[in-house]
């Protein structure tokens, strides 16, 4: 049914939750699995005096690079093809807006992402990347939520 997956990581549990469904999916459908990871620059910050917001950029790269060889790992040993892309959050492209266009550029036919469980006034102030994704998306997103997984936590 799925031939290209896109799966939403950042490194969190609750991703990694996602990579892993949407990895079994994948072995179990024959797809290619695209990992995506957004590198995401906090402007908001950058007139802070003495703030180098190269510090944090770089260790986000740093992270994507360890989750790529983690994924890429994890994929090989399932025979599952595919590899890390990644992107930059920016002013312009949000993290939505980049998840959604890396879909479309892969010919991906499913988007699978975790939800971080935001609740209340945190939700309302931070929103939801999955949100916003389900709501834009013209394909079928799967989302995992931040509890799959912790039954028997």
């Amino acid at each position: 049914m799925y031939k290209r997956i896109l799966v939403a990581v950042d490194g969190s549990a609750t991703s990694r939750r996602a990579f892993e469904a949407a990895l079994d999916l994948a072995k179990a459908m024959g797809a290619t699995l695209q990992p995506y990871y957004v590198i995401e620059n906090t402007p908001m910050y950058f007139d802070a005096p003495g703030y180098d917001p190269s510090i944090l950029r770089n260790q986000m790269i740093a992270q994507g690079n360890e989750l790529a060889e983690e994924m890429d790992k994890a994929m090989g040993e399932l025979g599952v093809q595919g590899a890390m892309v990644t992107g930059e959050a920016s002013s312009l492209d949000d993290v939505p807006t980049l998840v959604l266009s890396a879909a479309k550029t892969a010919g991906a036919d499913l988007i699978v992402m975790g939800t971080h469980g935001r609740r209340g006034f945190q939700r309302l102030i931070l929103g939801s990347v999955a949100e916003r994704c389900v709501r834009q998306s013209t394909l079928p997103v799967l989302l995992i939520p931040s509890a799959a997984g912790n039954a028997g936590e």
